[in-house]
């Protein structure tokens, strides 16, 4: 399909799996789907089971992964909860939500997400033969790593998708974090033997440099193994244009420009791709402040960003000072903007009473604004297009929580939705919160709020920013990988 000389099926089914977390999964679906794309052939992603904090809405009003969510987008298809039916948000280091269908049905601590497997596995196989009937192709991306075979008992993700599913896979290894020969053969090695069958190919992820000079490595990889290989792919340069998911994505360089947006990243951050427009921007310079390092101090805005736990990431931010920080901030006129959770932190307190985001409580809250939320059990998710009070401007976002939120602060909200206020602001303006995610991917909006704070917004639309990446991780991937002989494994599966 990548090559017009090739003849390949046009019907069939293909899993990516990698040999650990962050081996480039979800780059390499959303390279493939956008390669079939553009041969016009009808595709779509799935991700049986997704473990993550970033999440889009669905037009009905469902939750799905982001990544699952930028390989729809690559597909050219409207969200659907299809593409991801199992999507686990963990709000402790014991504990998740467990999405399914798009909703949330339970929580489950660590001791008994042994149980996904008998709770969730039917809604999968479901979700995946609706997809087969309405595509052609249907690429799958695995979780985590088939290696961990201690998992495979109740494994619904990996190699017990693909085996109940009859679905081929082909195996990433990311050699950014070395050993990439032992991660695919030992991957091999651990494997029950009919598991392992169902491997067709493997392709090395990540390489930094000249490619040539991995030969060698390649070859013993084939060699041990048996399967066959279909190429070396270097590390994509342009992936931070792309929304992430993961949190270890943060971890990169600030960009470039001269107002400093500071964001810190707390524990359970969440939706942290609300500020990948802003990266974008040339006038702002964005740093991700981790755990362990002060705010810097010459922030001129810092954004406390959406959180799975509001209360468990209030007591973290002020574990790490940076509650001092923010204070410190805020007497030397620096503005700050709290987006979901971060909005529920500046009130004054937080209350839950029923423990719905975790043990029973009430936080005293910051006390930047005159606010205060009480959690309910009711979660608002839903895509919103609202007014943003200070400019007029028009705001494409949605909504993903759960609280209310009131007080004297909201006769000065933030923007309007359908003519309800949503949001807060300080008598000074200089202290602002909303529950609206994704608000700055409308170009309109970015540019009317940078213009309020003096700065002028660059000429590119950030939708197509995300578009012209796509084509271009696409155009990565046919460069240097044998994308026919890779797709040409795609089976048809009954």
């Amino acid at each position: 399909m990548a090559d017009t000389n090739t003849s390949l099926p046009v019907k069939g089914c293909l899993m990516i799996q990698g040999t650990t977390s962050d081996a480039g999964k979800s780059l390499c679906v959303t390279a493939l789907c956008r390669i079939l794309k553009r041969k016009g052939i009808s595709v779509a992603p799935f991700k049986p089971q997704n473990m993550a904090l970033n999440s889009a809405v669905t037009a009905d009003g469902g939750e799905i992964g982001r990544a699952q969510a930028l390989q729809a987008e690559a597909c050219g298809l409207e969200l659907s909860t299809d593409f991801n039916p199992v999507l686990l948000k963990p709000n402790s280091d014991m504990r998740s939500q467990v999405i399914i269908n798009g909703k949330a049905v339970s929580e489950l601590d660590a001791r008994r997400f042994g149980n996904i497997k008998e709770l969730a596995f039917d809604h999968v196989l479901a979700a995946f033969q609706r997809l087969k009937e309405q595509y052609d192709v249907v690429i799958v991306e695995g979780a985590g790593s088939p290696a961990e075979v201690n998992l495979r008992r109740n494994d619904i993700a990996n190699m017990g998708f693909a085996r109940a599913a009859g679905v081929p896979v082909v195996l990433a290894g990311d050699i950014n974090r070395g050993g990439v020969i032992a991660q695919i053969v030992g991957t091999q090695v651990v494997m029950d033997p009919q598991d392992a069958a169902m491997i067709t190919g493997f392709l090395v992820n990540k390489f930094r440099g000249d490619v040539s000079l991995f030969d060698d490595g390649y070859r013993e990889i084939e060699r041990r193994t048996g399967w066959t290989g279909f190429g070396t792919l270097p590390w994509f340069a342009n992936a931070h244009l792309l929304p992430a998911e993961d949190a270890v994505d943060l971890s990169r360089a600030p960009s470039d420009g001269g107002f400093h947006i500071v964001c810190p990243m707390l524990s359970r951050i969440s939706n942290f791709d609300d500020l990948d427009p802003l990266a974008a921007e040339a006038s702002v310079r964005l740093t991700m402040v981790p755990p362990g390092t002060p705010l810097p101090a010459d922030a001129d805005l810092v954004i406390l960003p959406g959180t799975k736990s509001t209360r468990g990431d209030l007591a973290f931010l002020r574990a790490q000072g940076w509650d001092i920080d923010l204070y410190a901030h805020v007497r030397r006129g620096g503005a700050v903007l709290g987006i979901c959770g971060g909005y529920q932190m500046l009130g004054r307190f937080i209350e839950d009473p029923q423990g719905f985001e975790g043990p029973a409580g009430r936080e005293e809250g910051l006390g930047l604004l005159d606010v205060e939320t009480r959690m309910a059990p009711d979660k608002t998710l839903t895509r919103v297009t609202a007014d943003h009070a200070a400019t007029g401007t028009q705001i494409d976002g949605y909504e993903i929580h759960i609280g209310q939120t009131v007080g004297a602060d909201c006769a000065t909200p933030f923007a309007h939705i359908n003519g309800t206020p949503d949001g807060a602001g300080s008598r000074d303006g200089k202290i602002t919160g909303t529950y609206l995610h994704g608000l700055f991917t409308n170009d309109s909006f970015r540019s009317a709020w940078l213009a309020q704070l003096g700065l002028g917004a660059g000429p590119t639309s950030y939708s197509q920013t995300v578009e012209d990446t796509l084509d271009a991780l696409a155009d990565h991937m046919e460069t240097h990988l044998d994308v026919s002989a890779l797709l040409a494994c795609a089976a048809p599966v009954a």
